[in-house]
């Protein structure tokens, strides 16, 4: 009966899904030099979230603030694809994010 409802996702949903868009990714993640497969990236970024939730009261704040560059260095996350495209994290990530709210968006 209600399915036909769509209800904006909170930040919290947002933010999750990105772990889980980057966990699914089997991209190959560049933090301060060294590579990490996507799960690892996942793990770091959600622990990364847990601990300074309050730097991303939005999914747009957890890119910018948290899962774009080391907070220990200052180095720019970067991500290679599997088809070998290298992106920054915060590019990929923002396009993501954009293409969820799209298909989250009330019909």
């Amino acid at each position: 009966m209600f399915s036909h409802l769509s209800f904006a996702a909170t930040p919290e949903q947002e933010v999750g899904h990105l772990i889980s868009f980057i966990a699914k990714s089997n991209a190959v993640f560049i933090r301060n030099g060294d590579k990490h497969t996507s799960q690892e990236a996942a793990d770091h970024l959600a622990m990364k979230y847990k601990k300074a939730q309050r730097y991303a009261k939005t999914a747009d704040d957890f890119i910018e603030n948290l899962a774009s560059k080391s907070s220990w260095s200052g180095k720019v996350y970067t991500v290679i694809l599997t088809d070998g495209t290298k992106l920054t994290a915060n590019d990929w990530l923002t396009v993501e994010l954009t293409q969820f709210r799209e298909t989250e968006k009330p019909q």
